[in-house]
């Protein structure tokens, strides 16, 4: 059975803003637990905005996780060369690279890709 409740518009535009406040609250909430369980991370604004700004995003996480070129692709287990080409945008890089080179910066691969 469907039941009509009709409300004065003033306490429907009260009740629609304290459920959009609830639902930031709940985000907010959500993202302070993943920063907590180490599931996600802050990321400097220096950082973000040159992935903001297009640059290469394998560049960016490699110089914020302080991993040179050579030091990276022996982690992941990749050529050096195929670093810089990826970086320099040369090559696009495999996805089963990508995802080693990922993997050594503790970053999905939708992080290095989007």
């Amino acid at each position: 059975m469907n039941e009509l409740v009709t409300i004065p518009r003033e306490e429907y535009d009260r009740l629609r803003a304290a459920a959009e406040d609830l639902a930031d609250l709940q985000s907010y909430d959500r993202a302070k637990a993943a920063l907590a369980a180490g599931e996600d991370e802050l990321i400097p604004m220096e950082y973000a905005n040159r992935l903001l700004n297009g640059e290469n995003a394998l560049r960016v996480y490699r110089d914020l996780r302080g991993k040179t070129q050579a030091a990276l692709a022996e982690k992941a287990g990749v050529n050096r060369v195929t670093v810089a080409e990826i970086e320099t945008g040369r090559k696009r890089g495999s996805v089963a690279t990508l995802r080693a080179l990922a993997g050594a910066l503790s970053v999905s691969l939708d992080d290095l890709t989007e």
